[in-house]
């Protein structure tokens, strides 16, 4: 990870707390920059808002039930 990245660990976090921290990081996300958002379950209202928004995310599944959804801004032309 580099210094442009900006983790959030929001698994200890009822709703809508992470959706609101990850909303906010998004405003001072730089180009070229990653949030990695830490959850117990996947987040599939935040993805649709990602999309909607010129974000993209992938979603890596840990062994101790951890999702990490890396959050980047949309390639221009992808």
């Amino acid at each position: 990870m580099s210094d442009a990245t900006k983790i959030i660990d929001a698994r200890g976090l009822m709703p809508p707390e992470p959706m609101e921290l990850t909303l906010a990081a998004l405003d001072d996300l730089p180009q070229g920059g990653e949030i990695v958002l830490l959850l117990y379950r996947e987040p599939d209202p935040l993805y649709r808002i990602l999309r909607n928004n010129g974000y993209t995310h992938r979603t890596e599944a840990h062994d101790d039930g951890t999702f990490a959804i890396h959050i980047r801004h949309k390639v221009q032309g992808s």
